[in-house]
């Protein structure tokens, strides 16, 4: 299983926190960028999740190439997308 992960969150949200450190004990690498610094990723956030800036958002690139976003997923559903 393989592919990129990056999460976009918030220094404030349990639900980011949770996701990470399941990631973490899973050994899954991710890239996080807090949309509070990053107005780029903030607007990014708006534009998947219909104007709202809902974290954690994830995009998952897969091994194939195929680009994958999903707004407070499981680990179940991250470790899908990877494999993908």
């Amino acid at each position: 299983m393989s592919g990129t992960v990056t999460m976009y969150s918030t220094t404030w949200c349990g639900y980011c926190r949770r996701l990470k450190s399941q990631m973490d004990r899973e050994g899954i690498s991710y890239n996080e960028i807090n949309i509070e610094q990053d107005p780029q990723s903030a607007a990014f956030v708006e534009k998947v999740n219909e104007g709202n800036q809902t974290v954690p958002t994830v995009l998952v690139v897969s091994p194939s190439g195929s680009e994958t976003v999903m707004t407070n997923p499981s680990l179940a559903q991250v470790k899908q997308a990877m494999a993908a």
